[in-house]
């Protein structure tokens, strides 16, 4: 299996909701978490984004997995980027 990095980017104007839809975004990374699929996840400290660690097959079902993430579905991503990441030294390396 492959290992990606999902950049979420936020926008000043999106706090509020983002405050709102939280806690059902985060019970569906910790699903995620929980499945072994998402090693692990975290907000920028400037609040800018998030970077979130998956492990899975391909780009495709990566992309398709994180149209169900609720901060996607409710529109509060500015942008998100999806690349493989290839993990060389440390708690990544399989």
């Amino acid at each position: 299996m492959a290992v990606f990095a999902v950049h979420y980017v936020y926008s000043d104007a999106t706090v509020p909701a983002r405050d709102i839809h939280r806690p059902d975004h985060r019970a569906w990374l910790n699903s995620l978490v929980d499945a072994g699929t998402v090693l692990t996840s975290g907000p920028y400290p400037d609040g800018s984004g998030a970077l979130i660690l998956v492990k899975a097959d391909d780009l495709e079902s990566v992309t398709e997995l994180f149209e169900d993430d609720p901060f996607n579905r409710q529109g509060l991503l500015t942008d998100k980027r999806i690349v493989e990441w290839l993990p060389t030294m440390g708690a990544f390396v399989s």
